[in-house]
């Protein structure tokens, strides 16, 4: 067993959110008599929509549910045609605006957005002020004779106006998707073509690293393969033709009818990564979304009212629609733009400190690069307001895990996450009421049917298969966008399982209900027909403090498989002969000798998708000699030449 590196006190979970939501489901659902979270996670699957109902009171929804208890949920002959709260009716951007507890009170004049940019311009905006804004943009679409279920593409940084934009688009019914200023031309418009938007939205600038580009000029670049756009808007000086920011937003209205609408009516369009083929375009629906996000933020995350609430993620990422929806859980949502590390490698933590942060997020490969740079938090910043500190994006290492509670804070819930964009949320995440395990997630969702499977169908413990999810849940997708008879969306996630939702994890449940994730199943590998997840391979590698970062494939020669591994050194460091017999000896030692790469090669720099994962499939179809279909996927195409110039044998 994995060491025990956290345990909430009895203060602690008396204090938590979910262990007032235990006692709610008791008292008004009949919920199950034990406070431990496994019977809670049962009753959450024997009764679904009782469950999911509770969440609605618990959450305080605005809305009508149309149904309540167990009659919430009405499955069908497949997990696709599942309906919730038939009849159910609500409206996305009211219940994070709240404009009837706005006005002249406390919580009309307390924060709903802390901005932080890396040029250090900051901007504060109280609920009455977001109320006011979002609504003037909604009424601002609604003279522009914009209708429900119109698209709206944005390409925007992850500033307040991207806040504005959204909740002005769904309070009307339009469907939000957006990109960030780090999307390359053919990116964008291999994207928003596909779902013939009638608005583009952008800023005139964009700053990254301290390097400030013009991304009005990108944005118009595309704007003619968007035929079907017809309101162009600009947060800046506005040109021949575009409508500024400043203008939509002048007239706040006094008043804004938020209409209600059925509780799968769309909400937003997210993208897959794009890598292997045009980017899919996935259709999240506004209730459960929300139903979802609120699950994972007060009983998952333990989100209180007034908690600061931060992510580190771009409008490209499906963390920034997790992070926005905090607001309705009546959080403050802090937003930083820009690198992570300027103009200092702790440019986060100071923010942290200086707002009070309460849930500090960013991704796994930001921890490990903190560790490597030599950053120690705790000495240097008052994070006394931190509880928990979320990760995912990728595996979180053990050695990262060891760094959160050496270097940043000894006394906070580590919550790795992992889910992803398809449910536009988490299948196994954090639980304020669990103990914190070395290397390990915590918990699997409520409501959510997760197991791990072998490869016949056959739910394991304590070994390695795919993850998967074999009962319906709201915040699946309601489609895919342009996809008659759901050809692509079956295709996505049931074809290995009938009528089972297969994720594409390779992970591993433990026997006290933790979740290890091995990595993506299309990228393990596979020599003499062994499974090796990649993290596995990592979690050694990146131990050595002169390696950056680690990306392990596969070669493909005379039927089977040989592995290939790349790393990253630090600055000063080459990988030498005698480095290379300490990485093998620890592989074969810690792992085993299937382990062993059979080529360890040093790379400048890795392909990254846009999202900034490290894209392992395109270096394995590079070496492969295997066609690569959609480069624009890629932030930084021209890191696969190296790989192509390699001669292996």
């Amino acid at each position: 067993m994995n060491p025990v590196l956290w345990t909430p006190s009895e203060s602690e979970i008396l204090a938590s959110r979910l262990h007032q939501f235990q006692q709610f489901v008791r008292e008004r659902f009949g919920g199950p008599e034990s406070e431990d979270y496994e019977s809670l996670h049962r009753w959450s699957l024997d009764h679904r929509g009782s469950f999911w109902s509770a969440v609605w009171e618990f959450g305080d929804v605005l809305g009508t549910p149309g149904t309540r208890g167990d009659d919430a949920y009405v499955p069908g002959p497949h997990m696709t045609d599942a309906r919730w709260f038939p009849g159910g009716a609500l409206n996305f951007a009211e219940n994070l605006l709240r404009p009837a507890e706005c006005g002249a009170t406390a919580f009309g004049n307390s924060l709903a957005i802390v901005s932080l940019t890396e040029l250090g311009h900051e901007t504060n905006l109280t609920r009455n002020e977001l109320l006011a804004q979002a609504t003037a943009f909604a009424r601002f679409f609604q003279r522009q004779g914009l209708r429900a279920g119109d698209r709206v593409a944005a390409v925007v940084p992850n500033t307040p106006e991207a806040i504005i934009a959204f909740l002005g688009t769904v309070a009307i019914g339009a469907i939000w998707s957006s990109c960030s200023p780090d999307f390359g031309e053919d990116a964008i418009r291999d994207r928003f073509r596909q779902i013939e938007p009638s608005v583009i939205l952008t800023t005139a600038t964009a700053s990254y690293n301290g390097k400030t580009s013009n991304l009005l000029a990108k944005v118009q670049s595309v704007l003619p393969q968007l035929p079907s756009v017809r309101i162009c808007l600009v947060a800046g000086d506005a040109p021949t033709g575009w409508i500024s920011f400043a203008e939509a937003i002048a007239n706040p209205p006094a008043s804004f009818d938020f209409k209600a609408f059925p509780f799968d009516h769309p909400l937003a369009i997210l993208y897959s990564s794009g890598t292997t083929g045009a980017p899919k375009c996935i259709v999240h629906g506004s209730g459960g979304t929300l139903l979802q996000h609120i699950k994972e933020h007060q009983l998952q995350t333990d989100v209180h009212a007034g908690d600061r609430v931060f992510y580190f993620t771009t409008t490209g990422w499906m963390m920034w629609n997790w992070l926005v929806t905090a607001l309705a859980s009546r959080a403050t949502i802090v937003l930083f733009d820009g690198s992570p590390f300027h103009p200092l490698p702790d440019v986060l933590w100071s923010l942290a400190a200086r707002v009070g942060i309460t849930q500090f997020g960013a991704g796994a490969k930001y921890y490990a690069h903190l560790d490597k740079l030599g950053v120690k938090p705790r000495e240097s910043h008052d994070l006394d307001s931190l509880r928990c500190v979320l990760s995912t994006g990728s595996p979180l290492l053990p050695e990262s895990f060891d760094f959160i509670y050496r270097d940043v804070k000894s006394n906070v819930d580590l919550a790795s996450i992992s889910g992803g964009t398809d449910i536009v949320s988490c299948f196994v995440l954090g639980c304020s009421i669990r103990p914190v395990h070395r290397g390990e997630i915590q918990a699997k969702g409520l409501g959510l049917d997760v197991r791990i499977f072998d490869a016949d169908g056959r739910a394991v413990v304590g070994e390695a298969g795919e993850l998967v999810c074999a009962s319906p849940f709201p915040s699946m997708p309601v489609s895919f966008w342009n996809d008659p008879g759901k050809a692509k969306y079956l295709a996505s996630y049931f074809e290995v399982f009938p009528n089972i939702w297969c994720h594409g994890d390779w992970a591993e449940e433990t026997p006290h209900g933790g979740f290890i994730i091995y990595g993506r199943s299309d990228t393990t590998l596979k020599p003499g027909g062994v499974r090796i997840g990649t993290a596995e391979i990592y979690q050694q590698v990146e131990s050595f403090p002169t390696i950056l970062e680690s990306l392990a494939t596969a070669l493909r020669q005379d039927g089977d498989e040989r592995i290939v591994l790349f790393v990253r050194m630090k600055p000063g460091h080459t990988l030498d002969a005698s480095l290379i017999a300490d990485l093998k000896l620890r592989l074969r030692s810690h792992c085993s000798p299937r382990h062993v790469p059979a080529f360890l090669i040093e790379a400048p720099d890795f392909p990254r998708t846009i999202s900034g994962k490290l894209s392992e499939v395109a270096v394995r179809n590079v070496i492969n000699s295997l066609p690569l279909k959609n480069t624009a996927a890629l932030a930084n195409p021209d890191s696969l030449e190296f790989f192509r110039n390699l001669a292996l044998k």
